[in-house]
């Protein structure tokens, strides 16, 4: 850091002073003792303006505060089988750690339904696997690899990408909200593997709109990006679709009788967080039965710049609708003499 950033951290922590208790306990739980590192995400969400990234910082403590998020990971979804149907149809997981330790996290964005639960467990089990990878898994890797880890890599598999996706795009967008509004700067790269037509065709018109911070974090790979993906991991660490090409996000992988699809709620690394949410509620609620039913957190208006990509995505996949119904009508008319 230069001078000029060590005076915006001077200043914002300043400011933190005139903040009330409660905001300052949830902030203290946010940060984890790594304070510079926790303000300078928010600083570089917001170009290192003091005022702006204050202002954020603040709204995310209060959001915080109003929908209990330092207790979620003491609230399961139960019983089992609904939780299960969520790991379903939210395909996503903790594949394994990067050569440097960074959490690689998968995510099926292609055959995520989204259509087995209530909008509000999506959004609750989101926010608990954040939660978690901000408590549990982060301070593992640092531990391990003897250096602060604060950040994970993404590796998003677009397989089964659809027009139908259209349907479900309001979801995702909400949860990539709820990200960028209060947990900035935790994603080191987005890895885009298997990329379908529509993918390519919507990239195009949304990559312009983008910040250049941002694009500068997205890679589009060829095919399963197993390459590419190998000089930044090991094989072991690959997710399960990127281990062949055409793998896709299969639902069974398996290898050796073991289960490695990291979306399976078999998989260890869901084991392990459903088995941490559930004793943490057993702690909370002890000589009670646990409370079943969704944690219902505010969602956050869209800012004016993600509202616009959600609109450009919609218009591409109407764009691409339209083509592809001229397309099907065509094919159903009879040319005279065949």
């Amino acid at each position: 850091m230069n001078n000029v950033h060590e005076e915006a951290i001077k200043k914002i922590l300043s400011l933190m002073e005139n903040v009330d208790e409660k905001m300052k306990g949830t902030f203290q739980n946010m940060h984890h003792g790594y304070l510079t590192e926790t303000l300078v995400r928010f600083f570089k969400a917001r170009d290192w303006d003091v005022q702006k990234a204050y202002k954020m910082l603040t709204d995310c403590l209060q959001w915080r505060i109003q929908n209990d998020i330092d207790n979620i990971l003491s609230k399961p979804i139960i019983p089992a089988d609904l939780y299960r149907a969520v790991r379903d149809s939210q395909l996503v997981g903790l594949s394994c750690y990067s050569k440097e330790g960074l959490p690689v996290i998968a995510l099926g964005v292609g055959l995520s339904t989204y259509d087995k639960a209530s909008v509000n467990y999506y959004v609750q089990s989101h926010i608990q696997m954040n939660e978690y990878r901000d408590r549990v898994v982060l301070p593992a890797a640092t531990e391990k690899y003897g250096r602060h880890i604060g950040t994970c890599l993404k590796v998003l598999d677009t397989t089964g990408l659809k027009l139908s996706a259209l349907n479900q795009i309001k979801l995702p967008t909400t949860i990539s909200t709820i990200d960028d509004l209060n947990y900035p700067e935790k994603t080191e790269t987005y890895y885009i593997v298997n990329a379908p037509y529509i993918f390519s065709a919507c990239w195009k018109a949304v990559k312009p709109l983008l910040q250049e911070r941002t694009k500068r974090k997205i890679q589009v790979l060829q095919g399963c990006g197993r390459d590419e993906l190998l000089k930044v991991m090991d094989y072991s660490s690959l997710p399960h679709f990127c281990r062949k090409e055409g793998s896709g996000s299969s639902r069974n992988s398996s290898s050796n009788g073991t289960i490695d699809n990291c979306f399976s709620l078999d998989h260890t690394y869901h084991r392990q967080l459903y088995d941490y949410i559930k004793q943490e509620a057993t702690l909370i609620e002890t000589g009670r039965p646990i409370k079943q039913g969704s944690v219902h957190v505010d969602f956050p208006e869209l800012d004016p710049k993600d509202a616009k990509i959600a609109e450009t995505i919609e218009s591409e996949f109407q764009k691409l609708a339209d083509q592809n119904g001229k397309c099907n009508s065509l094919n159903g008319v009879k040319v005279n003499g065949d």
